[in-house]
């Protein structure tokens, strides 16, 4: 799961990335409006934690206009002030859920888990492909009978091919899936995960994640 943290109070903004990746997200940060509208708007997240009060561009009108170009990823607004006025300005603008400072971390991760709970119901939470099973609620992952146990960056590269089976992933895809906007790895980062993930699901000779030849890697169970 991919989130973008958009918080111009840079020591905040900071912790909210270490938590949220100790809980096994993926996590982008922007610290003002526009550049995370821009975020928005060119990267795939699967929820946004928007502050309120934002250099350049404020929270409310932000969320306005990713609503306005059909961007409907769940969106946690955050505001400092615990009033009725703010709150309904917020979900009026198209949030789904609001968080008012200061807050405890242990509610903003189920707040998190519940939007993201929420979005996984309009669609199946579980993925099946061929005998692996994933499931998006738990965050387990299961070969025919037997559980096995991935790291977060292993879980979120196996559920990205499980979402795109028999199509070619490149590693550009997963360097912008996977990984944050900050990653400057080599491309050998890549193919080390690849070959941990295929030990892990029993496919000794990439007959499962095929490689494709100067192209990247494709699921090809059936």
């Amino acid at each position: 799961m991919k989130i973008l943290v958009v918080e111009d109070e840079e020591k905040l903004a900071n912790i909210l990335k270490r938590g949220l990746e100790e809980e096994g997200y993926l996590v982008d940060v922007a610290y003002d409006g526009e550049e995370g509208e821009d975020y928005a708007k060119y990267v795939s997240y699967d929820l946004i934690i928007l502050d309120i009060m934002l250099p350049k561009k404020d929270g409310i009108l932000v969320c306005k206009s990713l609503r306005d170009e059909g961007i409907n990823v769940p969106i946690l607004m955050l505001t400092a002030k615990d009033s009725i006025e703010d709150r309904v300005k917020g979900l009026d603008s198209g949030a789904d859920d609001y968080l008012v400072k200061p807050f405890d971390f242990n509610e903003l991760f189920a707040r998190v888990r519940s939007l993201l709970r929420r979005e996984s119901f309009t669609k199946n939470p579980k993925i099946q492909v061929g005998d692996l099973v994933l499931d998006t609620l738990t965050r387990e992952v299961w070969k025919g009978d037997e559980k096995l146990e991935l790291t977060p960056k292993e879980y979120n590269i196996l559920e990205y091919f499980m979402r795109n089976p028999k199509i070619v992933v490149t590693r550009t895809m997963l360097e912008e899936k996977i990984w944050d906007l900050d990653f400057e790895g080599s491309s050998n980062v890549i193919d080390v995960y690849i070959r941990r993930l295929r030990k892990k699901i029993g496919d000794k000779d990439g007959k499962i994640i095929e490689t494709v030849r100067g192209a990247g890697y494709r699921l090809t169970i059936s």
